[in-house]
């Protein structure tokens, strides 16, 4: 039988856990040789994953119906242990807006010779178009100054049809610069023949703006408006785009001690939705709601019983502050968006624990990976401090990766990241709670409960900085500059959110919070663009680096 947790616990909170663990054991799920209370834990996870990652919250898509449901689910669950509200105005939800790109404007119009356009079905203006107006005669054969241009695109296209290094983006900036050189107030782009758009509204352009305002007419807006090249036109045209936001919020609440310092327990509880972000790792058919039972319904139960865990524990030498992040999956938003506001004093931060895909541990080998591990010479006593050890620790010592825990270290905050590993299911529909090791989870659980609760030492931890990890991509590079992107940044080019000593960066000079613009001769509009750039150099190689620092741009000379 299957609850809907959202109702259920609202109907009977204080019965909540022991019911689930009565179906837990009826039903013959608890794994044998496990104490009572861990038979319960295993339980209560299990029942938390099953609603995190069921088709109710459709995927929990950061900013999406799902991603409240989820958060309300968290927040209850820190309401029923009377943790104390560190959110905004009083309540658990710390609320976040996240770029989702660009959308055209309503004030966007077009008309020719009189007769109106209809936007996105017989125009649209360039995803990184110059806002402005424009009025007057144009003719595709005749070109005026101070006058709105109509621009076939058909004879460069047929010029370019062989051409394998051909982008079309760059035909587009070429023919801009120079009508905006010849005097055009607005270029207007269309294709003449009768071949499918070659353009299409890019809702995730990040490219510079347009020299001047720009729009292409699709071949539906060309077939009804535009008959000969050698007619004159009458255009009444003004365009803009309009950048795009998510409204999203972490959860988070506080188990105050009356301690000195506190630990930070966090996990991510957003996912994919529908790949409607293009993270999801299935390509073209319908979409599907990718259930993130392991990715990270799995973390988000766990950072949850640690919370009933250390409540109901006798040691009281930290506090906790419990944190569910949202739109990790987007670049680590929320864990940045709250550390940068956050809403205890940071300098009041021991460590931070995040726990990130633990529900795969595989029954034959027991062996997870703790990243973070050289964040704190204090980690491996701590580690050795715990007498029950049911799996094997494979360790990585960098304090940063694909997770939460990097905007920590960030701060130089100690760092442990626990993780079971990918698996087949990773960002994938099929990634659902029936293929979730309830009982390593558990184990999981136990280890960083019993870890926190031996840790008597009465100082901060010392942090250590460590290597840094090179950022996941699809492209594949030889180089790096040693910069360490901020993925939450939605502006042009590549802000830095660190730099790792001895490497091309830092010796050039670069500093956190500049933005790359250019490498070399390749513009660096996004992060996936600047990798394609690395991929262009080779070990050795020297090459200009173009920064925007405040207001200024600045050239630096590095050497991979």
């Amino acid at each position: 039988m299957q609850y809907k947790y959202t109702n259920f616990v609202k109907n009977s909170k204080s019965m909540y856990r022991i019911i689930f663990l009565f179906l837990l054991i009826s039903q013959g799920l608890v794994a044998q040789k496990l104490s009572k209370s861990d038979k319960a834990l295993v339980g209560y996870l299990k029942a938390e994953v099953t609603y995190l990652a069921s088709d109710e919250l459709k995927g929990r898509r950061a900013g999406d119906s799902g991603e409240t449901l989820a958060s309300v689910f968290i927040a209850d669950k820190f309401k029923e242990l009377a943790l104390l509200p560190k959110g905004d105005n009083g309540d658990y939800f710390q609320y976040f807006t996240v770029n989702d790109g660009k959308a055209i404007a309503p004030s966007t119009r077009l008309s020719i010779n009189g007769l109106k356009l209809d936007s996105e079905i017989d125009f649209f203006p360039l995803a990184n178009s110059l806002q402005g107006s424009s009025k007057g005669e144009s003719s595709p054969d005749l070109h005026e100054n101070g006058q709105p241009w109509l621009v076939d695109l058909a004879e460069s296209l047929d010029e370019n049809k062989s051409n394998p290094h051909f982008d079309i983006n760059n035909l587009i900036n070429d023919k801009l610069k120079s009508a905006k050189d010849k005097g055009a107030s607005m270029v207007l782009f269309y294709n003449s023949t009768k071949e499918a758009d070659v353009l299409k509204f890019d809702s995730k352009d990040r490219s510079e703006a347009t020299p001047i305002p720009a729009a292409f007419l699709t071949s539906k807006g060309r077939d009804k408006y535009i008959k000969e090249n050698n007619d004159t036109y009458f255009i009444d045209a003004s365009l803009s785009v309009e950048p795009q936001t998510r409204k999203c919020k972490n959860v988070v609440g506080f188990l105050d001690n009356g301690a000195q310092y506190t630990v930070v327990i966090g996990a991510h509880y957003d996912h994919l939705g529908l790949g409607e972000d293009g993270n999801s790792m299935i390509r073209g058919g319908q979409p599907e709601i990718h259930n993130g039972a392991d990715d990270n319904a799995s973390g988000t139960a766990s950072m949850i019983e640690l919370a009933f865990q250390l409540k109901g524990n006798k040691a009281k030498q930290y506090n906790y502050l419990f944190i569910g992040f949202s739109a990790e999956e987007l670049g680590l938003n929320g864990s940045k968006y709250f550390v940068e506001n956050p809403t205890i004093p940071l300098n009041t931060v021991n460590y931070m624990i995040n726990m990130d895909m633990v529900g795969r541990m595989n029954d034959s080998t027991k062996t997870i990976t703790v990243g973070g591990y050289g964040t704190s010479p204090s980690w491996q006593s701590m580690i050795a401090a715990v007498k029950k050890k049911s799996f094997t620790i494979k360790f990585d010592s960098s304090g940063t990766g694909p997770s939460d825990h990097t905007s920590f270290y960030r701060k130089d905050i100690p760092v442990l990241f626990f993780f079971t590993g990918l698996h087949t299911d990773y960002h994938k529909p099929s990634d659902d709670a029936d293929k979730i090791n309830y009982v390593g989870m558990s184990q999981i659980v136990r280890f960083i409960q019993e870890m926190i609760q031996n840790d008597k030492t009465p100082n901060k931890l010392v942090f250590t900085k460590t290597r840094e990890q090179q950022t996941s991509t699809s492209t594949r590079f030889s180089v790096s500059m040693g910069i360490m992107p901020d993925y939450s940044y939605g502006g042009t080019g590549v802000r830095v959110d660190g730099v790792s000593d001895n490497r091309p960066a830092k010796k050039a000079g670069i500093l956190g919070g500049d933005v790359v613009k250019q490498l070399g001769d390749h513009k660096t509009s996004s992060v996936e663009a600047y990798m394609q750039a690395l991929s262009k150099f080779k070990k050795g190689d020297k090459t200009t680096v173009v920064v925007v620092r405040g207001d200024k741009e600045i050239n630096f000379e590095i050497v991979f």
